[in-house]
Parts: structure tokens; C-alpha cells; sequence
């Protein structure tokens, strides 16, 4: 049985030797001009210290360019991806397919995740970007566990799912919250993910409270509850599932490298022995949910229901 890549999404450059003991075989890293979401900001000074550090533990990363580029991004997409292949980097996570040409150009055996967050909701569609030149597809945070299934026994490319951690609800390119408060004469620092800082919007009728932060890429509403899928790996392990993500938007250091031990730990006690990981998985859930903020409640996410839009 195949053993999927455990992925994690570090805070910062000092995040990456803790979170690959900890488990963790790949990184996502990336700066805000280029990639969307990120839960740390690194330069290319960082991203290529980060490549560095990770190779020399074995481990992988991979560099965000998934933004939403316009006409005066575009001249700097070339010069961008011939760093990344100079420092090394293992793939380029896109999803403006003027990602693709430009890597056709400045790097063309670079390695190539297709990633537009809400689009890969099918196999066909997977295959295409596959044979565009795609060698993996980041499959929408939208979807049931038996879609996920059906699309990995039918793509001929790999396949990630999100198994942990917020998703995004509602984005803008505006800076929403920093227009408001210029219009109201007042400055706004963006907040780029500071959590001493962290601001939400308040559904009273819910009681839920739905995390804001903005930056290059403009305004970014995240969803009350974290995604936990630690007790329901096995069917995506059986499926050949090759790369499970943890997000660590907004989270800390110390809780990325906790959770990344729980999911090591599910995956290996799966892979190694399916009747010991029924027998534990739900203690490792139980574990996960001591570690959450109390306004950050555990849930399924959508892979036991219907997307409702």
C-alpha cells in the first residue's frame, strides 16, 4: 500500500527543521505577490534557505504562485520561476495558466501543481490540466468523500486533499476592510496573518466568527470551524490518495507541529496496520480536539455531505 505525502504549510523559515521531525515529507512556502493564502510570508532569500534546510532533511518544497496575476504581474512570472529552478525548488503550485507558459519558457522540466482552490471538482477536468502539463491536481475543499475517490481511480495525474485546517469562504481582490476604514479617515495596518492581531466577522444568529486577514491579493473571509479528517483517512489511503494537506493559515507554530505528529501517526498506524488504526483513530481525533482554540471547533468539513451552495 502506497504511503501518502504528509504536507504542511509552515508559518515561517524556523517552522521547517521542527514540522519535517515532526513528520512533515513536503512544504508549501511562497510570498503574497505570488501565491494566495499563505501561512507565512518568505522571500527568496527565505525560499531558498527553506530549500536548503528541506533537502538537507530529506524533505520537499513546494513554491505558491496560485494568485490571480493581472497584466503587471505577468512580466515578472518568467524571472520568478527561473529563481525557483535555479534554488532548487521541487514544483510551482499554479492556477493562471499564464503560470504554465511562463514555466514552459524559464523552466520547462519544473514540476507543475495545478491549484485554483474551487475548480478541481472532476477527473476530466484533472486530466486536462494533466495533459497540459500539470503532474498533480489540488482537489476543492467542496467535496464528498466518494467524489474524491472516484476522481483518484480516474486521474492520471496526482491527487492532494486539504485533511486539515480552515478554508477559505469568500475572497476579493479589494482590500475590503482597509478601503473601509481609509473611507472613515482612518489608516488600517494590514494584518498579513498576525494572530495577536487576528479580526473577524461576527454571525450572531450562528454564534460563529469568521476570520479576516488581507493582503496583496486583497480580502480573505475563512471559515468558523477547522477541517479534521484524522479518524477517516483509510478509504483515500486504500484509493492511492498521494498528498494530504494541513494548512496552517493562522495557526501557530507549536500547534502545526502537534497536529503534524497525530497525522504522521495516523497515517503510518494505517499503512502499517489497518486494525490498530481503528483501534486508535479515535483517541488521535480526541488528541486534535485538546489541541484547538475553543472558538475553533473540529468538523468533517464536506466530505459526508452535500455541497449547498
Amino acid at each position: 500500500m502506497k504511503k501518502p505525502e504528509l504536507l504542511v504549510t509552515p508559518t515561517s523559515l524556523s517552522d521547517i527543521e521542527p514540522l519535517a521531525h515532526a513528520g512533515a515529507d513536503a512544504f508549501v512556502i511562497g510570498e503574497q505577490k505570488y501565491g494566495l493564502r499563505l501561512a507565512g510570508e518568505f522571500t527568496q532569500e527565505k525560499v531558498k534557505a527553506a530549500i536548503d534546510t528541506a533537502h538537507g532533511l530529506g524533505k520537499k518544497i513546494y513554491v505558491a504562485m496560485n494568485a490571480i496575476f493581472h497584466n503587471d504581474k505577468v512580466a515578472d512570472l518568467e524571472e520568478y520561476i527561473s529563481f525557483l529552478k535555479d534554488a532548487g525548488a521541487d514544483a510551482v503550485l499554479f492556477g493562471d495558466p499564464a503560470v504554465l507558459m511562463a514555466a514552459r519558457t524559464a523552466a520547462p522540466d519544473m514540476k507543475l501543481h495545478w491549484n485554483t482552490e474551487t475548480t478541481a471538482t472532476n477527473w476530466y477536468t484533472c486530466n486536462y490540466w494533466g495533459r497540459k502539463g500539470a503532474a498533480r491536481a489540488v482537489l476543492a475543499r467542496e467535496l464528498s468523500m466518494d467524489s474524491i475517490v472516484e476522481i483518484r481511480e480516474n486521474a492520471e495525474v496526482e491527487i492532494e486533499v486539504q485533511v486539515h485546517g480552515m478554508t477559505c469562504m469568500f475572497q476579493s481582490k479589494r482590500s475590503l476592510l482597509g478601503n473601509y476604514f481609509e473611507y472613515q479617515g482612518k489608516v488600517m495596518e494590514v494584518e498579513n496573518r498576525r494572530q495577536q492581531k487576528n479580526m473577524f466577522l461576527h454571525d450572531q444568529e450562528r454564534h460563529n466568527k469568521y476570520p479576516i486577514f488581507e493582503d496583496d491579493n486583497g480580502t480573505h473571509i475563512m471559515s468558523p470551524n477547522d477541517m479534521c479528517i484524522i479518524d477517516e483517512l483509510g478509504e483515500m489511503i486504500e484509493a492511492g490518495v498521494d498528498s494530504f494537506k494541513i494548512d496552517g493559515v493562522l495557526k501557530s507554530s507549536q500547534y502545526l507541529v502537534e497536529i503534524t505528529k497525530l497525522y504522521r501517526k495516523a497515517i503510518d498506524l494505517f499503512v502499517q496496520d489497518e486494525d490498530l488504526y481503528e483501534e486508535q483513530k479515535d483517541g488521535l481525533l480526541e488528541e486534535a480536539k485538546r489541541l484547538q482554540p475553543e472558538n475553533r471547533p473540529l468538523d468533517t468539513g464536506f466530505f459526508f455531505k452535500e455541497t449547498v451552495y
